[in-house]
């Protein structure tokens, strides 16, 4: 999550975004993931260009040698086809330095307009192995709801440029994230969150079951390449 760049105020779209929140959780629209062969995984990045993929925000994304990146930032590139729910998501990934920030995200209410929406309605699952060098904690860790969750295994994340790998369940209100092959993270909506304690972390309630996802470029210094985005339903 970006920490250097000052906010801007809230926005009456913002305070629209919330409202359709609310609305679009009540009921899936035609758009929204639907069930399908929960035996194989769909590739969303074909390996080759950014077909079915959409960018927000500062900065770009693009494809080099099979694999997406991203230069400057703050944005957010973001797989428009549908919303995604009740499902698996694989993401793999790595750094481009020892450490590096970024981020996938997930239940974002609306289609992303701007690079804020996503943080502050959506839940990150954050990409930094080492949060305290930006004053931040464990709750900042990679494979976190970013700002909301704790490690359950903590230092499960590989230093660049070594592969991670992760595995997104997405169950009703429920999220459990498996970093290379080990659960860090089983939240539910309504599990006890601390305080928020910085402007830059996302606003606590509750997010919808399909929401829309996708990965963040976080800024010139902080470069992570992914190789593979899938998703299989749960049933």
């Amino acid at each position: 999550m970006k920490k250097s760049i000052a906010l801007k105020p809230a926005s009456f779209l913002l305070i629209i975004a919330m409202l359709l929140f609310f609305f679009s959780s009540m009921e899936l629209s035609a758009s929204s993931f639907q069930e399908g062969d929960t035996t194989q995984w769909r590739q969303l990045f074909n390996g080759k260009d950014l077909s079915g993929w959409k960018h927000a925000g500062q900065g770009s994304m693009s494809v080099e040698d099979g694999m997406i990146r991203g230069h400057g930032g703050m944005g957010l590139l973001y797989w428009a086809g549908e919303k995604l729910g009740n499902c698996k998501i694989r993401v793999v990934w790595k750094m481009e330095k020892t450490n590096s920030n970024a981020g996938v995200f997930v239940r974002v209410p609306i289609e992303p307009y701007e690079e804020w929406m996503p943080v502050f309605y959506g839940h990150e699952i954050q990409i930094d192995n080492m949060p305290e060098l930006s004053d931040e904690t464990e709750y900042h860790s990679t494979g976190m709801i970013y700002s909301l969750t704790r490690p359950l295994v903590p230092n499960m994340g590989k230093p660049g440029p070594e592969w991670n790998t992760f595995e997104i369940t997405l169950d009703g209100p429920r999220t459990i994230v498996y970093l290379n092959g080990v659960k860090v993270c089983d939240y539910t909506d309504g599990d006890q969150v601390p305080p928020r304690t910085w402007d830059f972390e996302p606003f606590h309630g509750p997010r919808p079951d399909y929401g829309y996802m996708g990965l963040q470029n976080h800024g010139e210094e902080d470069v992570v390449f992914f190789k593979e985005v899938a998703v299989k339903p749960l049933r």
